[in-house]
């Protein structure tokens, strides 16, 4: 009989687990939608919401390391001061995957559709939960 309710225990927590990894992998993808629907406004400070307000953000593009929630907003923008330069944006996620406990990466695509050309490019970020959110720690980009 013991060795029944080891079973039962082994089989909740493995679904509690189970659970709790598909939670955390729905609440990051509710963060990208949210900054999906932002950046096609054309609302870069709500797009960067997503990402950790810290001097340790690291994002990692084709013009090298930035370092900083404020210069990485600084740089998007700089790269798209008009809707007609941030245009439309869509994610295709490949892979979420947990790191360790509280940290996931996320693999994709996106695509911009904007009248100045479209532009398209991959992307791994990872996703650490902060005081409660999940937040992007760091963003490797490119296109």
């Amino acid at each position: 009989m013991k060795y029944f309710y080891l079973l039962i225990f082994a089989i909740i927590s493995l679904n509690t687990y189970s659970q709790s990894e598909m939670d955390d992998k729905q609440a990051i993808r509710d963060v990208l939608e949210k900054q999906r629907v932002a950046w096609s406004n054309n609302d870069l400070e709500g797009f960067m919401q997503g990402y950790w307000k810290s001097d340790s953000l690291k994002f990692y593009g084709s013009r090298g390391i930035t370092y900083g929630w404020e210069q990485t907003l600084a740089n998007y923008k700089k790269g798209y001061p008009t809707k007609d330069h941030s245009g439309t944006l869509n994610f295709k996620l490949n892979d979420i995957s947990k790191i360790s406990e509280g940290s996931y990466w996320v693999m994709g695509e996106f695509f911009l559709t904007r009248p100045v050309g479209d532009a398209n490019g991959i992307f791994m970020i990872i996703f650490k939960k902060i005081d409660g959110e999940w937040k992007i720690v760091a963003d490797m980009s490119c296109g």
